[in-house]
């Protein structure tokens, strides 16, 4: 697939770093250096706008590592990227940790996932059909 993009970074475009990777890395566009305090969210630029195909996404996640060791995620993940959508990607970091994070110019920040998506049409009825869950969640199925 190909995707139009504009990258006003001095960072190299998102890839994948391997053949079976989903999501590309996405990195700061940062003209200094940010700090964000513990339970503190900052919208991060990335100095990149796309064209998206219309009726495909690009879902913004965490990255895995820098949740785990740092306590760093992606506050509405998977934040999204709609087709009609022109302006910079930001990402919505939030510090979950207990120390300051600083986050500089070229750091990866999340990843991007292209993602194919259908649009609904609802048809309104009286009645659905019967499973045997039925209406039972959170926790319904039992915990093993």
């Amino acid at each position: 697939m190909n995707i139009k993009i504009i990258n006003i970074s001095n960072h190299a475009l998102p890839h994948y770093e391997t053949n079976a990777s989903a999501g590309m890395d996405l990195r700061a566009h940062l003209e200094n250096p940010v700090t964000l305090k513990p339970l503190e969210r900052m919208i991060i630029k990335t100095g990149l706008f796309l064209e998206l195909p219309v009726g495909y996404e690009a879902q913004i996640r965490p990255r895995s590592g820098l949740a785990a060791k740092k306590g760093i995620t992606v506050l509405n993940a998977p934040g999204t990227i709609d087709a009609d959508y022109r302006g910079e990607i930001g990402v919505i970091l939030v510090n979950l940790s207990n120390e300051p994070f600083v986050v500089n110019d070229g750091e990866r920040i999340a990843q991007m996932v292209i993602a194919q998506h259908e649009r609904a049409e609802w048809h309104e009825v009286n009645e659905l059909s019967q499973t045997t869950r039925g209406a039972g969640g959170f926790g319904s199925t039992g915990t093993q």
